[in-house]
């Protein structure tokens, strides 16, 4: 199976790097911090008073991770290496993706307070690595080329991870052990996560083209859609994934650290947004959880009015504080996603024929023709009309023989007809819709250019 490249886009970044920091030898810690914007945009010092992913695992399916960097010491748990053998808490070469990943979820600073350096979103969040090929890396693929997913997931699944960052993407369909694996995720209420991809086209790939997962897509630091990043109808949500500052294993002058754009680091970040509110929320499923992720998403102002979802930003950006403090009905327990074990082929589970319900929660209408009990309903309408119709025609005959009615003709009208109050309106609410004025959202501006790759 051939890949396609939906993992990273750091090229021109390490020269912009450059030219934000000149000729010092090292990036200082703190400048580090300063620099992690989404942070910033997310008020994440009100988020960690509420919630910080602490007792949540998330899965990081990628290259191995550098569980000894400073930033993410303790959180890394020993996972696997499914290509190299043994555990993916250590680096493999000059491998750095999962490592980046790692440190937007679930790393934790370091010095005083753990102040500097990079911090997830999710710092008391553990990481189970499940190392893999992927894209360009130049690591082997699993067994020996089979360039699949599946075997990750599972062992991801039953080492107790309740979210799975999948930053990667594949060509083609998913193979049928892929879609057995998605499956056997689901049925263990495992929230799933995945990039839309970086080449600015409508290949959302494999996993991301699934609707069983959701996909998100980037926006820079004023909301608005990073160029390259991949759209269609299934991406769902949107999140930073320009300039990101992130922990890398590999030293250069800035320290063990990169900056890069792509969705890969929008898609780390709904991770860490998904670990927050299950940590905050563990009643809810899965399903529930995404939910929340997208009625609270929001658009920058200059995209007010946009009809959701729309391909490019999905229900709009990522808003985690407000996804951990509105008032958000829990919705079915499939969220926007297919029900479990039901498939995603034929109309009644795609999500194009999604609606909303009373409370604004995805549904799936089905065209599958008339119920038993509506025809039943039917019938006996029908009857209850000819009764009344029989009534009438016997009261007057029985006027015409006794003559018109003191006071004149009467007759059938006045209010309560048809089209008169109490009969049903359309539901006008659309699913998902984002939440206006909530707490992290976009100012209007242009959007900024991203740095050359």
């Amino acid at each position: 199976m051939s890949f396609t490249r939906t993992l990273r886009a750091v090229g021109g970044a390490v020269v912009a790097g450059a030219l934000l920091f000149g000729t010092a030898p090292v990036a200082s810690a703190d400048q580090i911090r300063n620099e992690q914007w989404p942070l910033q945009k997310f008020d994440a010092k009100s988020i960690w008073k509420i919630s910080t992913g602490k007792g949540v695992t998330v899965a990081v399916i990628d290259e191995p991770v550098d569980g000894s960097h400073a930033d993410l010491q303790g959180n890394v748990l020993p996972g696997k290496n499914l290509y190299a053998g043994g555990t993916a808490d250590h680096p493999d070469g000059k491998l750095e993706h999962g490592t980046a990943m790692a440190s937007l979820i679930a790393g934790h600073g370091h010095g005083p307070g753990g102040g500097d350096g990079v911090k997830g979103l999710a710092p008391d969040a553990k990481i189970l690595p499940v190392g893999m090929q992927i894209p360009d890396s130049g690591a082997p693929q699993i067994g020996g080329g089979s360039g699949t997913y599946a075997q990750a997931l599972r062992y991801a699944v039953d080492h107790g991870a309740s979210v799975v960052n999948m930053s990667f993407g594949f060509d083609g369909d998913p193979t049928p052990e892929e879609k057995s694996a998605i499956d056997y995720a689901r049925k263990h209420d495992v929230l799933l996560v995945a990039a839309s991809g970086n080449e600015g086209n409508t290949n959302l790939g494999n996993p991301g083209s699934l609707p069983e997962v959701l996909t998100v897509g980037a926006v820079d630091d004023r909301g608005h859609i990073w160029s390259k990043s991949n759209y269609g109808p299934n991406v769902k949500l949107t999140a930073p994934g320009v300039n990101i500052r992130s922990a890398s294993p590999v030293e250069d002058i800035h320290g063990k650290y990169r900056l890069a754009d792509g969705t890969s680091d929008s898609t780390a970040y709904v991770s860490a947004a998904a670990a927050l509110l299950r940590a905050k929320f563990p009643d809810l499923s899965a399903g529930q959880i995404a939910n929340r992720l997208i009625k609270t998403a929001s658009l920058p102002a200059d995209q007010q009015g946009t009809t959701l979802p729309d391909q490019h930003y999905g229900y709009g950006s990522l808003n985690p504080l407000s996804a951990l403090t509105k008032d958000i009905p829990a919705g079915s327990k499939d969220g926007p996603f297919p029900a479990v074990g039901g498939g995603s082929s034929g109309p009644s589970s795609d999500p194009s024929n999604a609606a909303g319900d009373d409370n604004g929660n995805l549904k799936i209408q089905s065209h599958k023709g008339l119920s038993t009990p509506f025809i039943i309903l039917i019938a006996v309408v029908v009857l209850v009309l000819l009764v009344i119709v029989l009534i009438v025609v016997m009261v007057a005959k029985k006027k015409g023989r006794n003559g018109p009615p003191p006071g004149g003709p009467g007759g059938f009208g006045g209010p309560g007809g048809p089209g008169g109050p109490g009969g049903f309106m359309p539901n006008q609410q659309p699913p998902y819709q984002q939440q206006p004025g909530a707490p992290g959202s976009y100012p209007q501006g242009p959007p900024t250019q991203p740095p050359g790759r």
